[in-house]
């Protein structure tokens, strides 16, 4: 379980196709109080660490977590917003978020505004979990939904989410990771579940 508030950003060094699967190797100055096994939020994507060495060290992505998320399209190079899981007893900085992306989302413009910034998104699937002023977590950074139209939705950065996030790197065209509130999910399905009627547990 993660929150959402972004510890660093590390940078991609190898990704190295195994089967189906991507392995990926990054750089981080937290890698070296990492532990094998541990889960790690890359763009909001759990994944494990699998092995370390110094400054580096390497998850494995799998196919369904590529065709789910833009981790498939990580390069040398790129910077990937980092979170290590929540702890009991952290405070909940951001809202809950799982590390298991639902769909991206097209960045369609970005705008400063006299110091922060204002981004907006195309709309994901099941965009009515989508609330006014509710949480989303895009590309494992926790944010408040400010406007939502019939197309597509807006956030806006503060200046140091901004400078600390692969934000700063985001333009039109970009593509993102979303995960939608898990609250609304479980809502959602509580919901088709006693329209239906359906006895069956779920």
């Amino acid at each position: 379980m993660f929150t959402g508030i972004v510890e660093q950003v590390g940078t991609v060094v190898e990704v190295t196709p195994v089967g189906s699967n991507r392995e990926i190797v990054l750089e981080a100055a937290m890698a070296p109080e990492l532990r094998i096994d541990q889960s790690v939020a890359h763009n909001g994507v759990c994944l494990t660490v699998v092995e370390r060495k110094g400054l580096r060290y390497r998850v494995t992505a799998v196919e369904e977590t590529l065709q789910r998320s833009n981790l498939g399209g990580l390069k040398p190079g790129d910077g990937v917003n980092l979170e290590r899981s929540l702890r009991v007893g952290d405070r909940l900085d951001g809202h809950l978020v799982q590390g298991h992306v639902d769909a991206t989302v097209d960045c369609t413009a970005v705008e400063e505004r006299e110091g922060s910034w204002w981004f907006t998104f195309s709309l994901p699937q099941q965009p009515e979990l989508l609330v006014e002023k509710g949480s989303i977590c895009l590309n494992g950074v926790s944010l408040t939904i400010a406007a939502l139209g019939r197309g597509s939705f807006s956030v806006a950065v503060i200046p140091y989410t901004h400078e600390h996030t692969t934000f700063r790197t985001l333009a039109a065209g970009s593509r993102v990771n979303v995960e939608l509130d898990v609250l609304g999910k479980y809502v959602q399905r509580m919901m088709a579940h006693r329209m239906s009627g359906s006895p069956t547990a779920l």
